[in-house]
């Protein structure tokens, strides 16, 4: 079924637009929720927290394009629940989380900053200027919290090809930061 329809079938308060989403969008939100969390219940919580939230925002809201809308639910409320479980034992999204620091340390978690308006701006144009692959690997790894060895399958290379080529944008980046006058 297409967006439009399943934006309908909220509106019209259907149940099987909840179904409708999870048959279009549950894997997504799954693997979105599994990279972020470590325990499969967790995540599948998320997933179902996700539909629920997307039945509430919807109407009033018209999300367009209603995939991004909906992963972008599901990364939220695991990143809360990430946060939440205050996992004893360091990895994970913590080490996705560090290898972004590195180049936005000095004004709170690296999570604090990209909700910032200035700073959104600059990635933005950062984004912008990268390749489509480096662009779609960035999002990938930063956003979405891919595993760089299932990105590395996707993208039919290493492993430690994409490391290089993460470490290199991200001092880009870095270097971006700087010239455009944030302190780092």
């Amino acid at each position: 079924m297409e967006d439009a329809g399943i934006i309908e079938l909220l509106f019209a308060r259907s149940e099987r637009a909840i179904a409708e989403l999870a048959g279009k969008y549950g894997a997504g939100c799954r693997k979105i929720a599994g990279n972020i969390l470590s325990d499969v219940r967790d995540a599948e919580e998320c997933v179902n927290d996700t539909y629920l939230g997307v039945w509430n925002a919807v109407p009033p809201r018209r999300p367009e394009p209603l995939r991004a809308y909906v992963y972008r639910v599901a990364r939220n409320l695991a990143v809360k629940r990430y946060h939440r479980n205050a996992a004893q034992k360091r990895g994970g999204y913590d080490l996705v989380l560090d290898e972004l620091e590195e180049c936005l340390a000095g004004a709170g978690t690296p999570e604090e900053q990209l909700e910032a308006r200035e700073l959104t701006r600059l990635l933005d144009a950062f984004l912008d200027d990268l390749s489509t692959d480096d662009r779609v690997l960035f999002v990938r790894r930063y956003w979405y919290a891919d595993k760089v060895e299932d990105l590395a399958g996707q993208m039919h290379t290493t492993p430690n090809s994409l490391y290089v080529r993460l470490h290199r944008i991200r001092n880009r980046l870095k270097n971006y930061l700087i010239r455009e006058g944030i302190e780092l």
